[in-house]
């Protein structure tokens, strides 16, 4: 779960076709496996007037004798059901040769060096390398691979000092929000003393003389409910390298603010602290600041009220630039003077456009500005006036990342990728504007053989709305194609063009991707996020349930071809999706999903959620998630679609009970003899740090489910592959 917008419409139901009639019939015969007992326990809640059962409450304790053995057993049937697959060998053995190609981070320059990330096709991590200039052998810096043998250790972020001599680094294991943060030589490659713990949603952010860091970090909880309980009262640190971590300073909490997350950013001249205070989920923060060349300054408040989004992008002195949506729901670029702060006194830079602006950075002296039209990257150069220097060239239909750089470098480097193009590394030259390749991965297969197109189609409520369809070139329009559509639709998050290797061997069976643009997310905007919240929410799901039936009303695909996959908040689009149009779909993955709409709020970060989503404590937002919860609308002697749930043992952002719970409900719920598998891993979280090896069998047995449920081919890979990509 991480951690714009169009006004709410009515609905326009002359505007909406008819729902399908049609759909994938329960099948009668075959015999569906054979699940384990779950027992139901007299557990009822009384939410303002209604009283709502939860007979499966004790399967939210992750810790308990029961619990582990139900998973044990069900983890026994799903992998004996993905066992007698005839094609899941063969899916792992072609998803391990595409996988095996050489992919690099972004780099960026510290102190002098530059640093970098490399994975040479099969490491579970990727290793930070580093090197002097552009020409120079780099050096290996740490390996994340070393520091558990199965992979399970990840790299979540890292801090290079400005003189570039130490460098911060947090390790997350088995896929936990809880990170820790240790301190490396960067000459000798060795370990300082310094070990912080308890990390969680935090950034390091150095001081200017390379003496110390910020961090934000929590009280340390229970060791038993670590993974569970609730986060409250983040703190935000001094870190002075060298000194225990008890010594550490504490720069600004809210003990009158439990709800408070705090974030401190150093400016690149390393005179001033920000603080960046949110309250939950939502773009809308709170800007403080600290004069840090003021041993005893205070922490004053700089911008907003919890009523926008303000990111800082750079300062030129007592000025600093921010991009907001504040009057601007696409966003604008602002220039606020820290003496006369007050918005009547704001500078807009560059103003609000049509296309939504996603964030800016300070480089040569420049604005460098990426904006989405129409969920693809566009990148924007203008001067510190705003007036536009020029374009950057992309390669095509695509999604851009990078331009980690400062104000005076007159050089940068971005990472371009679509569906059918591998992640590439760019070399920018700010005077010039020049783009040249830095590196490029060479992997099997020939990306003229498959098309990306952009369909837009008419929602429930008559919004027009985007996904993108990719397959082979020649798709014939007969209903016959296993098609996978892919959705998510929330919290501000824009789904843009990617690649990945999961969905080449996808595309290679005969499938089709596709990848839906719903509101709740932030490709349009402030007001296309909003739209898709609290009240609103199902509004997701009508656009989800609106890209399908285009699929099949213009002969993409069929229902009984058709599945739908997502994770986390798109693990509850799938789960909502399913229970309220089991008709219209053959298969259904929900990844890591939020099942429980009633009860989401009581654990970790999820009372953070509650901005998207409303709350159960609320009687008219109950109303709205009552109706949608997928967890409370599965429905007794229903014919759902083939469905595998994924969750994992160390998944402390949606805690594996909202898939433990729903899959209990959903086999006992389920008539015919589709099959209700749950798929729960081990030493894995919520998704980030997953190792390459667990990412590749767990890929193999979601495709070697659906090619079994969609009746898919038993050929994978298709013709032999060619050699697509140049030289490094």
């Amino acid at each position: 779960m991480p951690m714009k917008r169009l006004t709410l419409v009515a609905a326009l139901a002359a505007v909406f076709a008819a729902p399908l009639s049609i759909g994938a019939s329960c099948p009668a015969d075959g015999t569906p496996p054979s699940y384990p007992v779950a027992r139901k326990v007299d557990q009822t809640d009384n939410y303002h007037g209604t009283v709502v059962a939860d007979p499966y409450r004790w399967l939210e304790d992750a810790n308990s004798a029961d619990t582990k053995a139900w998973v044990d057993a069900e983890n026994k049937v799903t992998q004996a059901y993905l066992a007698q697959i005839p094609q899941r060998e063969a899916i792992r053995q072609r998803l391990t040769q595409l996988w095996n190609y050489e992919r690099y981070g972004v780099p960026f320059k510290e102190g002098g060096r530059y640093f970098f990330t490399r994975n040479d096709g099969l490491q579970n991590q990727a290793v930070l390398y580093t090197m002097a200039s552009l020409s120079d052998t780099p050096r290996l810096l740490l390996d994340p691979n070393t520091l558990a043998a199965d992979g399970t250790v990840a790299l979540a972020d890292t801090a290079v000092s400005p003189d570039g001599k130490l460098l911060a680094y947090s390790t997350a294991a088995s896929g936990s929000d809880w990170n820790e943060i240790l301190v490396r030589d960067i000459e000798t490659g060795k370990d300082l003393s310094d070990h912080l713990k308890w990390v969680k949603f935090s950034s390091t952010s150095w001081t200017h003389d390379g003496k110390g860091f910020f961090y934000s970090r929590y009280d340390a909880p229970k060791e038993a409910t670590k993974l569970a309980d609730v986060n409250y009262f983040q703190k935000l640190y001094y870190h002075k390298v060298g000194t225990p971590q008890e010594a550490d300073v504490l720069v600004y909490d809210r003990p009158d603010q439990k709800e408070w997350q705090l974030a401190g950013h150093t400016t690149d001249d390393g005179r001033y602290l920000l603080i960046t205070a949110s309250r939950d989920t939502s773009p809308k923060y709170k800007v403080f600041y600290k004069d840090l060349s003021k041993p005893d300054s205070k922490v004053l408040p700089l911008v907003g009220e919890f009523d926008a989004a303000y990111d800082f992008i750079d300062n030129v002195g007592d000025t600093f630039y921010f991009s907001t949506d504040k009057a601007a729901p696409r966003r604008r670029v602002v220039a606020i003077d820290l003496r006369k702060p007050q918005e009547a006194n704001w500078k807009t830079v560059v103003a609000e456009s049509a296309q939504t602006l996603q964030g800016g950075r300070m480089i040569g002296n420049q604005l460098v500005l990426e904006y989405l039209a129409d969920a693809r990257s566009v990148v924007k150069v203008t001067d510190l006036k705003g007036k536009p220097v020029r374009e950057i060239a992309l390669p095509g239909i695509g999604s851009v990342s990078g331009f980690d750089a400062k104000r005076n470098d007159n050089e940068t480097f971005f990472a371009f990728t679509s569906f059918t193009t591998p992640t590439t590394i760019y070399r920018l030259d700010m005077k010039s504007g020049q783009s040249t390749v830095f590196r490029q991965p060479k992997l099997l297969f020939n990306p003229a053989d498959y098309e990306t197109r952009q369909q837009f189609f008419t929602s429930r409520d008559g919004t027009r709305v985007p996904m993108f369809i990719v397959s082979k070139k020649g798709l014939k329009l007969d209903g016959n194609n296993p098609t996978l559509l892919y959705g998510y639709g929330g919290f501000n998050i824009s789904l843009t063009p990617g690649f990945s290797p999961a969905y080449l061997a996808w595309m290679e069976m005969g499938g089709v991707f596709v990848e839906a643009n719903l509101r709740g997310g932030g490709e349009y905007g402030q007001r296309w996020h909003e739209a898709g919240t609290k009240l609103g929410k199902q509004n997701v799901f009508d656009d989800f349930i609106g890209a399908a039936e285009w699929l099949v009303n213009n002969k993409v695909t069929s229902p009984s071809k058709l599945a739908i996959n997502g994770g986390s908040n798109g693990g509850l689009l799938v789960g909502a999706a399913m229970t309220q149009r089991p008709d219209l779909f053959a298969a259904s993955i929900p990844q890591v999903g939020v099942m429980d709409m009633l009860r989401f709020h009581k654990f970790t970060i999820g009372w953070a959620w509650t901005s998207d989503y409303g709350s159960s404590d609320n009687a008219d937002e109950f109303k709205a998630l009552v109706k949608y919860s997928p967890l409370h609308n599965l429905k007794p002697g229903t014919c759902y679609p083939a469905t595998l749930i994924t969750t994992a043992d160390h998944d402390d952002r949606v805690v594996p009970a909202h898939s433990f719970k729903f899959a209990a409900t959903a086999q006992a719920a389920q008539a015919g003899s589709n099959p209700v598998l749950i798929r729960i891993d081990t030493k894995a979280g919520h998704g980030a740090g997953k190792p390459t090896g667990k990412r590749i069998e767990e890929v193999a047995d979601i495709w070697g489910f659906l090619s079994k449920s969609l009746k898919m081919d038993d050929t994978v890979g298709g013709n032999a592959p060619s050699v697509a990509g140049g030289a490094e």
